[in-house]
């Protein structure tokens, strides 16, 4: 069951109101669903029927085009859709640089190697290049006296079988899409 905030004309405020929406699920299973739906207040965007506050990047969209197509100030438009001024430029920034699909929240979580970082890698092939029967294990001390931290074997055969892997899809020609012949 998804739960919808939703605004209430009546005295109480704003209501909690359980539903089987399949968008909440589908914003949700995309990380675009908006944590704070009811801090958009911006009338233009809350009297269009195909807006919805829901949607983050909808949200930030149209908060930048109010912006420059509209002519709103930018303190008026990040207040009516639920930011502050400077993450407004930030999320101009974003659309400029990567367009709409800039705006959808990315993947959480670390998004490089922590310890198996590039020099790293580098001393492990370079070790393994001078003597090709060290084990993971063998590894695992040579890092630990080079770099002075620990690693579990399974990263570094994980980290080696990922970069093989890659090595051999990039060597692959790329298969011809559509019928011989044509």
């Amino acid at each position: 069951m998804n739960l919808v905030t939703r605004p209430d004309t009546g005295e109480a405020g704003a209501m909690t109101v359980a539903a089987e929406d399949p968008k909440v699920a589908a914003l949700a299973a995309s990380r675009s669903l908006n944590p704070h739906p009811e801090e958009v207040t911006d009338e233009v965007f809350l009297a269009a029927p195909f807006c919805d506050p829901r949607d983050v990047v909808q949200v930030k969209y149209e908060m930048v085009r109010r912006v420059r197509i509209d002519k709103i100030p930018v303190t008026r438009a990040a207040r009516a859709f639920g930011y502050c001024r400077q993450a407004f430029y930030e999320i101009a920034a974003a659309l400029d640089a990567g367009g709409p699909a800039a705006l959808a929240p990315g993947k959480p979580g670390p998004k490089e190697p922590t310890k198996l970082t590039a020099p790293v890698m580098a001393a492990i092939d370079g070790w393994l290049t001078a003597d090709a029967s060290l084990t993971s294990k063998d590894l695992v001390g040579m890092v630990l006296d080079e770099f002075g931290f620990t690693v579990h074997p399974r990263s570094i055969e994980r980290a080696l079988s990922g970069r093989r892997e890659a090595e051999t899809s990039a060597e692959v020609e790329p298969i011809a899409h559509g019928r011989p012949g044509r």
